[in-house]
């Protein structure tokens, strides 16, 4: 039986993080999948379903719906080890989260967007694909310079920020033509999320 219910986009990176934080933690739920310009989305707008107009939502068995990607892993991971209980360590993985918001998800889920959903194509610049190439693997740098020294983003066992920013991570390569062979600490940590219990793919949906 489950107990929640996730709205997600099956091809969105925010999406993907409540999946695979659901699969780690080996809890059931209800899944109702959406993508852009698709007449269940359009419903899932109309009715109020996405409280910020966005997905992912989840919604918990008395109707609460939760919005945003980080928000709703902090929400699953609170009492799990997927939450650091240490104060530092849970400032350094809600560091990490806040930056890949505000930093990651606007330029590495941006060009990936750019080159793979229809309706965004015309967005592509020479111009704007370039900065974002350059910028992008300035962060990916960012990523690996710290992870040279650690297994992890925060602490010494994965946590939520891991998720968070693997998430876009894994795909930037095949997605957003980055150069990840140029990383070689992102792409070990990227090995060890994968072999990880309970790891699931981008496109492992739930029946």
């Amino acid at each position: 039986m489950t107990d929640v219910t996730l709205y997600s986009m099956p091809s969105s990176g925010n999406s993907y993080k409540a999946r695979l934080l659901l699969s780690f933690l080996g809890r059931p739920y209800t899944h109702i999948g959406m993508e852009y310009l698709t007449p269940e989305l359009d419903e899932a707008h109309a009715t109020g379903k996405l409280p910020l107009g966005k997905l992912p939502v989840l919604v918990l068995p008395d109707g609460t719906a939760i919005p945003e990607s980080n928000a709703i892993l902090c929400y699953l991971a609170e009492g799990t080890d997927w939450m650091p209980t240490d104060p530092v360590t849970r400032a350094k993985a809600l560091g990490w989260m806040f930056w890949e918001q505000n930093q990651h998800e606007g330029v590495i889920a941006v060009r990936a967007a750019l080159l793979v959903y229809e309706h965004r194509k015309h967005l592509a610049t020479p111009e704007r694909m370039a900065d974002l190439l350059e910028r992008g693997h300035q962060l990916l740098g960012q990523m690996d310079d710290h992870l040279a020294e650690r297994h992890w983003l925060a602490g010494d066992a994965p946590s939520i920020a891991d998720i968070s920013l693997y998430a876009d991570t894994h795909s930037a390569g095949e997605k957003g033509g980055y150069d990840l062979d140029r990383f070689a600490h992102v792409n070990a940590w990227l090995r060890r999320i994968e072999a990880l219990p309970g790891y699931v793919g981008l496109w492992d949906i739930p029946e």
